[in-house]
């Protein structure tokens, strides 16, 4: 009876689980009918979330409801395509680009900026940013745009650049002095100058004058005179002279140190004089031997010559009276041979022979002649006058 009973409850127990079985089943395929109908009414949308696409499928009714669904925040400066009001239809393109913060530098003024273009030179012709071929940018026109990226654009400008005396125009970004020489890669040497000062600030049409400064040393070669020694010599008669020894020239080199700006001397200084030859003298003999002979001339006998320096006059001369100190009437005689004397020399009244004048007296004298000098008397101006002044020989006759 026990097997009967446990085999009326294995029969019992599968049949309520066949029942189950048959109302899972049921109520699984109302629902499964219900499904698919919800999934056949959605529309196909191709979404674009910044570049990265995918194919969804939504019962949303606007393009704001889909970017809600995916937790997308639009920021004002974002890009929507087609607009957040947009009804959602089968096949739909949405695209949603997000705008990033950039900043623009120019010369130093900053500017923040939101945008959804992709690359440095696509967010400058958005911005209308001119540049020219020698502005600078940093990081280039293809660069990538990324979030909080900063673009530093230097403007370039002209100014002019003195090298050295080459003038030139040239464009720059620089700042200061030294920034724009290490731009145009100029090396000064040690003794170069820079105008204006190194960390003096250009600006368009500054002049920059690179000054080039060359220092050498320049040598000089140049004679040295002698002396001329004059040695009284008895043997040699009063008047003449002989050269024992003709003397050389020597000479110096002078060492100048010189200075050139740009090419051109501005300064020389003389550092070292350096003696390449010693000069010699020139040894001059000058006789004093007195000269007594005796010498028949037709109108004496010579007792003394020795040499004087002369001049010539007229009876005419200016402050003349045409007499001489003895009386002579010089204008009355103009053939008359007469000499101006100072008389502690040669006394009034001597005969005298002079060379080139002839024979003549010691008749005159003047406040000008004094000592070994003469004045000769000649009746015309012309004869004095080419006479001149000489020295000449004169023998005191007895």
């Amino acid at each position: 009876m026990l097997q009967n009973m446990k085999k009326l409850f294995s029969e019992s127990k599968h049949r309520k689980r066949l029942i189950v079985s048959i109302s899972s089943l049921i109520v699984f395929a109302g629902a499964g009918t219900s499904y698919a109908a919800y999934e056949t009414t959605k529309d196909t949308v191709t979404l674009s979330l910044n570049g990265e696409k995918q194919v969804i499928r939504t019962h949303a009714n606007t393009v704001a409801d889909i970017l809600e669904d995916y937790d997308v925040k639009v920021n004002k400066y974002d890009e929507v395509s087609p607009s957040m009001d947009t009804a959602v239809k089968d096949n739909l393109k949405i695209e949603w680009q997000e705008a990033i913060p950039v900043e623009i530098v120019v010369n130093d003024q900053s500017k923040k900026v939101w945008t959804t273009e992709k690359t440095v030179a696509d967010l400058f012709n958005t911005e209308k940013i001119q540049l020219n071929e020698h502005d600078k940018i940093n990081p280039g026109l293809d660069a990538k745009l990324t979030k909080d990226m900063e673009i530093v654009v230097g403007k370039a400008f002209q100014l002019t650049l003195n090298n050295g005396g080459k003038k030139q125009q040239v464009w720059s970004t620089s700042t200061t002095v030294a920034d724009f020489l290490k731009g145009q890669e100029i090396t000064l040497n040690e003794l170069d100058r820079v105008q204006p000062a190194m960390e003096e600030q250009i600006t368009a049409n500054s002049v920059v004058n690179v000054i080039r400064v060359e220092k050498v040393t320049d040598v000089v070669e140049e004679p040295v005179a002698y002396a001329v020694v004059k040695k009284k010599d008895g043997s040699i008669n009063k008047g003449k002279e002989k050269v024992l020894h003709a003397g050389e020239k020597g000479k110096i080199a002078k060492h100048f140190e010189v200075v050139f700006e740009n090419g051109k001397e501005v300064s020389r200084k003389l550092i070292s004089t350096e003696t390449l030859k010693e000069s010699k003298d020139r040894v001059v003999a000058v006789g004093t031997k007195e000269i007594v002979r005796q010498v028949s001339r037709g109108n004496g006998t010579v007792a003394k010559e020795f040499y004087v320096n002369s001049t010539a006059y007229t009876a005419y001369c200016n402050g003349c009276s045409g007499f001489t100190s003895t009386g002579i009437n010089l204008r009355a005689n103009p053939n008359v041979k007469v000499i101006a004397v100072d008389p502690s020399v040669i006394p009034l009244g001597t005969k005298v022979y002079v060379e080139g004048y002839g024979y003549a007296i010691a008749a005159d004298k003047g406040s000008s002649i004094k000592g070994n000098k003469i004045d000769v008397f000649f009746p015309e101006k012309s004869q004095a006058y080419r006479w001149g002044h000489r020295k000449v020989k004169i023998q005191i006759l007895d």
